[in-house]
């Protein structure tokens, strides 16, 4: 066991309410500061929070961390949240980001009613901002090129040099950046730098670009723009012009924060954000980079943004995650100032948490063998009743359908058992879930010698509800062959085999780590007909397998397929209980 997973383990120890003593200690700074500020009677009393995402990409758990955060506090606080889209590069940017964002946010169980804004909206306000900077002397066109601007900027250790254009007069900075805007420059000829300080021991303040020239489409404003603000100088001004009080990001943009506090003491905006910062999320066997991401898309090492395999929102949700459990999750693990890296094991505890709450009881043959009762009559079909979810206890119970044959799962014989082996063997006994006891008699094979029949008796005594005193250890699932449908299911497991995707050796990367076993797909499954009703996105737990969910694309009546969500196996709970 890793010391990462023994130090989590402490961390979220249960106390004598409990509630669970990490995530309240690592909650508490950010409220701690709002409180403070709602004491001293800042921004009027005001609490409003923002989930400023860049349409580029899918959202993914780390994500929705930072939104169940920013959503949650305006919750909590009676106050609100904004939705609002940083569209600042159209060349990386698409309509299809911009709404697969909001479907994740919805799906988390979050709204923002009619505060949906892009950072879009305000750019003829930002353009403006950009030339008061320039007419205070505190902005210039510089003519230097990417590369030139890189060797003038210095490194950590010794400070840049001033660009040759950085003392351009007012006005020709202002005729300058027109012409840009009048699209009389090609890409890259010219940006629009802040005046900052170029010996600073900060490189973000070392006259950073705050427009460049971009002959680009933009998703909503069409090709009215061929100069878009950076960023840093979009992103901090967007949130003082929504009046954002408390502008919540990840420890990243810490080093930003003194260029975000410039751009707001030198331009005229009613409202100061404050700026806070916490811990990101870095969650075991997975990636967070965007940059992977993509390439794991792009290259086709993964089904798409919604492969079940994916961290992004849209393959949790298709693998059959619940956003109550996600939320619970983000709740657990708190917000730290320091970066840390969260167990996938405590992901996964969340999961089974709530779906064993919820999720309808099912049976469900992997890899099935044939069972025959040749004591029980051909033509006999009986009706057993059998409980729904016995964590529910309004879920009540369904009926399933018994017969001669059946099959059961092939995992769940052996010829030749090892010791304490409770499941089926010749001359052994085991009782079938919800139906009776039966014993092994004979074992059939084919030519080859690979077992394709177990001939057994049943004991018409021991149905299940009947008061039958006899015992067995083994305990099996079933389906009556009769009545069984053929499903396709998705075993799935972590998509890399390391815990840190990026422990490779010299000359390797991240892709070198790829699990190839992390996806089985299993044909000819043998499911109860109940399973055949389920709609896309149902969820289920098939008896003594794990979850699993009817999937959201795939699925048919006609042709079931069902995703692993997670097994039952909760290593988790075991590490919690050791805590204790």
């Amino acid at each position: 066991m890793s010391n990462d997973i023994n130090a989590h383990a402490d961390d979220t120890r249960k106390s004598s309410s409990g509630e669970d003593e990490g995530a309240k200690r690592s909650s508490n700074f950010i409220k701690e500061i709002i409180n403070e500020d709602i004491r001293t009677g800042k921004n009027g009393g005001r609490v409003h929070t923002r989930f400023p995402p860049e349409p580029n990409g899918y959202l993914h758990i780390g994500h929705a961390k930072s939104i169940c955060l920013n959503f949650g506090i305006a919750a909590e606080y009676g106050s609100l949240c904004n939705l609002r889209f940083d569209d600042t590069n159209p060349t990386k940017e698409d309509i299809e980001y911009v709404e697969s964002i909001q479907e994740d946010v919805r799906w988390l169980g979050f709204e923002w009613d009619d505060r949906i804004y892009y950072a879009s909206d305000y750019f003829e306000q930002l353009y403006e901002f950009a030339e008061i900077l320039i007419k205070a002397g505190k902005a210039y066109v510089c003519d230097l090129s990417p590369e030139q601007m890189r060797e003038y900027r210095g490194t950590l250790k010794e400070p840049g040099r001033e660009s040759p254009y950085r003392n351009r007069s007012v006005e020709e900075n202002l005729t300058l950046f027109r012409k840009m805007r009048a699209g009389e420059f090609q890409d890259g000829a010219r940006t629009l730098r802040a005046k900052i300080d170029m010996s600073s021991g900060n490189i973000n303040l070392r006259d950073p670009v705050i427009y460049r020239i971009q002959k680009a489409h933009h998703h909503r404003t069409g090709d009215t723009w061929c100069i878009y603000p950076m960023y840093d100088f979009a992103h901090p001004l967007s949130d003082a012009i929504e009046g954002i009080t408390h502008s919540i990001c990840t420890l990243e943009f810490e080093n930003n924060r003194p260029l975000y506090d410039w751009f707001i003491e030198n331009l005229p905006v009613k409202t100061r954000p404050r700026q806070i910062e916490f811990a990101r999320l870095n969650l075991t066997y997975t990636l967070m980079s965007k940059r992977k991401l993509l390439e794991l898309v792009q290259k086709k090492y993964v089904s798409g943004w919604d492969d079940p395999r994916m961290p992004t929102i849209a393959g949790i949700r298709r693998r059959g995650y619940t956003p109550e459990s996600i939320r619970d999750f983000a709740e657990r693990i708190g917000v730290a100032k320091a970066d840390s890296v969260v167990d996938m094991a405590l992901l996964e505890h969340c999961v089974r948490e709530h779906l064993n709450k919820i999720a309808l009881r099912r049976m469900a043959v992997l890899k099935p063998l044939k069972v025959v009762l040749v004591n029980y009559p051909e033509d006999r079909i009986e009706e057993l009743e059998t409980e729904n979810n016995p964590e529910d206890p309004n879920a009540g119970k369904r009926k399933i359908q018994f017969s001669r044959e059946l099959f059961i799962e092939e995992d769940d014989f052996r010829e030749k058992p090892p010791k304490k082996f409770f499941r089926l063997a010749p001359g052994q006994e085991v009782r079938l879930k919800s139906a009776y006891i039966i014993k092994c008699l004979e074992v059939v094979k084919d030519e080859s010698g690979s077992i394709i029949e177990i001939r057994c008796t049943y004991d018409p005594e021991t149905k299940s509800g009947t008061g039958s005193a006899r015992k067995v250890k083994g305990t099996l699932h079933w389906v009556s062959a009769h009545h069984a449908i053929d499903a396709e299911i998705r075993l799935y497991e972590n998509l890399f085999l390391k815990a840190d995707p990026d422990d490779v050796p010299e000359g390797c990367d991240y892709k070198d780590n790829l699990n190839p076993q992390s996806l089985v797909v299993l044909k000819g499954c043998k499911i109860e007909p109940a399973l055949r009703e389920a709609k896309p996105g149902d969820k289920f737990q098939f008896l003594r397998q794990g979850y699993f969910c009817a999937d959201l694309k795939d699925f048919t009546p006609e042709y079931p397929v069902f995703n692993m969500t997670v097994s039952l196996k909760d290593t988790w709970a075991k590490i919690e209980k050791k805590g204790d």
